[in-house]
């Protein structure tokens, strides 16, 4: 392990003794292996602070990569709000996409090549050149397909020799079809958005001085989620870095749960292995839930490769044990969730505070359906974006004219003037529509101002209501979040609703190989620990015609009546009337 730095850095002062750790080693490559809540942005963000601190790093030269637009807004607003400015905090994507569209022309002559907006959109007109006429479905799970060769770096000729289909599509049509789909983009001079990766490797291999240029400009690398990038990310990073040794990767094993998209945990799990001199920092110790859930989540995952065995940070000792319940149906099953969380909100709960998580889209009707007859309002997660909702835009621009107009009211008095005259109401609409969702979102931007400050104005509010959308830093919504198990990652709730727990649904019934369950089982894992203070279980013997077995999951984690288990399993009269502590 390498020596820490010099650890008089105000950037160090908040965080524990491992997290502290990982955040003084600034030199040579770190792994910072950290489990669900253990505050791995936190690490990500203060270790960069701390080197800015010591003069051994200038902002400029470091590159902190994400997976997410709305992770590297996070990222660059935590190290705004650490006094540090000009990280280049991007995606894998941008990242690539800004260094193409500097030196493309410098070596082609010519502006880079334009990004497709709609690949489906561009495959069905590939397909009409060919007298193919897939269905739409077809068509995304061909783009889909595509997507996992490119990030695997298969050729076309590689990825045919595997053998994968595409349901309704032959291998030869399938080979054809990315055939002419590739010479469809080539003659409208496009890329997609996994070309731009390609190509961005592409020319640091056979550019050196554009990577020289790189290696110059970017001294210190630092990856999130690094259990999720594929070998072509992967690749990427190494030409990124060149020679160079210093980077940090966080990640943990357990939550890799993008393997349909290319994700390999294997460059976190050999990190060690390739690099023999690295720090390795373990984080362990949970700062979100209580004793009970991290006790089920830690079950799921024993005994599995890099898993990571989480510790609460403080005693919770009257904490409930997670709860399991069977329904008949799974309208049942939906009826009973509403119930129980009509009644948390009754006893006290913010419906913000409340997640209802499911596997599958398609589960999601009845219980949206079910907590719209509760009177309960939703917001379902990888919707329509908060930002990017008519009602928002609208206020925003209002908010901007009335600006410039003489006043006689004070701030709060104008925003609620403006929200008043584009339909904000005293009491909201009935839940379950877009009537609801508008009234909601016109609330969250009242609340931002009632949290503005003495000095605020129309213009100042206005303008950080722009730089929010920017970063995509989204305001709460008093609603309840629903949410599939992939969307809800990175996430968490005071309470939270795991539904669908059943044979066919979680695991879902195509995930047939060991390393598919596997997969389903680090789902699973995400889901329970989205959780901080209670945690309900649900599933339903009904099936169409047919019964299904309780997940697999249930019985790794151990379930009682008697109450002695892990979970505790409960009646459906129960669940219902069930209040958080």
């Amino acid at each position: 392990m390498s020596a820490p730095e010099a650890v008089g850095s105000a950037a160090l002062a908040a965080l524990d003794e491992r997290q502290r750790e990982a955040a003084s080693v600034l030199r040579g490559p770190v792994a910072v292996l950290a489990g669900a809540g253990t505050g791995k942005t936190r690490v990500i963000t203060h270790r960069i602070a701390h080197g800015v601190d010591t003069g051994a790093y200038s902002p400029s030269r470091v590159m902190a990569v994400t997976f997410t637009a709305k992770a590297a807004g996070e990222l660059r607003g935590r190290l705004r709000a650490l006094g540090v400015e000009g990280v280049a905090a991007r995606t894998f994507h941008a990242a690539a996409l800004a260094q193409l569209n500097f030196f493309w022309p410098t070596l082609a002559g010519s502006p880079a090549p334009s990004i497709i907006d709609n690949k489906v959109r561009m495959l069905g007109q590939a397909a009409d050149g060919l007298r193919m006429r897939p269905n739409t479905a077809t068509l995304r799970d061909i783009a889909s397909e595509i997507e996992w060769r490119k990030v695997s770096m298969l050729s076309i000729e590689q990825h045919a020799a595997l053998g994968r289909t595409v349901s309704g599509v032959d291998s030869t049509q399938l080979v054809e079809l990315q055939r002419a789909y590739e010479a469809l983009k080539d003659e409208r001079r496009q890329l997609d958005f996994e070309d731009v990766l390609l190509a961005c490797a592409g020319m640091l291999e056979a550019e050196p001085r554009v990577a020289a240029a790189i290696h110059e400009q970017y001294r210190h690398f630092t990856v999130d989620e690094f259990q999720d990038v594929s070998p072509l990310q992967n690749r990427l990073l190494e030409l990124w870095l060149g020679d160079r040794r210093d980077i940090c990767v966080v990640g943990d094993a357990s939550q890799t749960i993008y393997s349909f998209a290319g994700a390999e945990q294997r460059f976190l799990l050999e990190f060690e292995r390739r690099y023999p001199d690295a720090t390795v920092v373990r984080l362990e110790t949970n700062y979100r839930s209580q004793a009970p859930i991290l006790a089920a989540a830690n079950a799921l995952m024993r005994g599995r490769p890099g898993a990571l065995e989480l510790v609460p940070a403080r005693d919770s000792f009257s904490a409930d044990a997670p709860t399991v319940t069977a329904y008949d149906t799974e309208t049942d099953e939906a009826a009973g969730v509403a119930a129980a969380v009509a009644a948390q909100i009754a006893a006290g709960a913010s419906p913000s505070d409340i997640a209802v998580l499911y596997r599958a889209h398609a589960q999601s009707a009845a219980l949206q359906q079910a907590l719209a007859a509760a009177g309960i309002a939703t917001t379902v997660l990888g919707g329509t974006r908060f930002f990017a909702m008519p009602e928002v835009r609208q206020a925003i621009l209002a908010l901007r004219g009335a600006a410039v107009a003489p006043t006689e009211r004070d701030f709060l008095g104008n925003v609620h003037k403006v929200l008043r005259e584009l339909g904000l109401s005293e009491e909201p609409p009935a839940a379950g529509g877009a009537q609801r969702d508008g009234w909601e979102a016109r609330r969250a931007i009242l609340r931002l101002a009632e949290e503005a400050g003495p000095d605020a104005t129309l213009r100042s509010f206005s303008d950080a209501l722009m730089a929010r959308a920017k970063d995509q830093h989204e305001p709460t919504m008093r609603t309840v979040t629903m949410s599939t198990l992939h969307a809800a990652k990175g996430l968490e709730w005071p309470h939270v609703h795991l539904t669908g727990w059943a044979e066919g649904a979680l695991p879902i019934s195509y995930a047939t190989t060991f390393e598919a369950i596997d997969e389903e089982r680090r789902l699973a894992y995400v889901g329970v620990t989205r959780a901080a203070r209670t945690l309900s279980l649900s599933w339903s013997r009904a099936a169409g015609r047919g019964e299904r077995a309780p997940s697999r999951f249930l019985a790794e984690m151990g379930t009682t009546a008697r109450g002695t288990g892990i979970l505790r399993e409960t009646s459906p009269n129960a669940a219902r009337g069930r209040r958080p502590r």
